[in-house]
């Protein structure tokens, strides 16, 4: 299931600099850049690593979605659609992982 928000990591990154998504050079495109990177890091480590990673990924899914409504978000429907599934898929991931890891 990291797969997905792995993926979603890399459109993050690649539509802010996709014209009419993100405005350039604005704080829209830098939250789009540096969440898309840490997405995708945590994503990977996610796949590997102890639950504490599936719920920053629920975590970084939660940011997204908030982040629709803070003014800076030219796009608001990518960030709602991508920060639902990425907290989503974050929450069930953490939730099917056993407690030992």
């Amino acid at each position: 299931m990291a797969w997905i928000n792995f993926v979603l990591g890399v459109w993050l990154i690649i539509s802010s600099f996709i014209s009419g998504i993100t405005a350039s050079h604005s704080a829209s495109m830098w939250n789009h850049i540096i969440v898309g990177i840490l997405l995708v890091i945590f994503a990977f480590l996610a796949t590997k690593a102890k639950k504490s990673m599936c719920w920053i990924n629920v975590i970084a899914g939660l940011w997204i979605f908030i982040s629709a409504f803070t003014g800076a978000a030219t796009s608001q429907a990518n960030y709602l659609i991508v920060g639902i599934i990425v907290a989503i898929v974050g929450l069930w991931a953490a939730l099917s992982k056993p407690a030992t890891e």
